[in-house]
């Protein structure tokens, strides 16, 4: 691990972003940190800030929401990879909380060991024990 705070966050976007969160938080473990909604509509997720335990995150927000760039991004188009240490462990979490088995847990020819699952609007998050070169 690195002694730098993280410089990369990947930003996705929900049409349901609060149920997003809940998913994410109970399936996969990230913790919420943050969580800005539009004035007036709790639904509408401007901003949310998640972390990923081992360092790193996600930020999500609501699509749709404007006429912006981002407002107007597609929901589950995206795929995320995230370092976990029990990918066997988190497996049968995210399973058991509904995430859709994709690819099933293997081992990798370059060390790592991990699995894919879709999350309920169709993003893609694998998670192994690859950390990087």
């Amino acid at each position: 691990m690195s002694d730098h705070e993280p410089a990369i966050w990947p930003c996705l976007s929900y049409k349901d972003a609060p149920a997003a969160i809940e998913f994410l938080t109970t399936a996969f473990g990230f913790e919420s940190r943050a969580t800005y909604t539009a004035q007036g509509d709790p639904t509408v997720v401007e901003h949310a800030e998640l972390r990923w335990p081992l360092g790193g995150g996600v930020m999500l927000g609501t699509t749709s929401k404007d006429d912006s760039p981002f407002g107007r991004r597609l929901p589950g188009n995206d795929a995320v990879y995230v370092v976990c240490d029990d990918p066997d462990g988190l497996l049968a979490r995210a399973a058991g909380a509904g995430a859709e088995v994709v690819r099933e847990m293997r081992d990798e020819d370059y060390g790592s060991r991990g699995f894919t699952v879709r999350d309920p609007e169709g993003n893609l998050w694998s998670f192994g024990t690859y950390r990087g070169e």
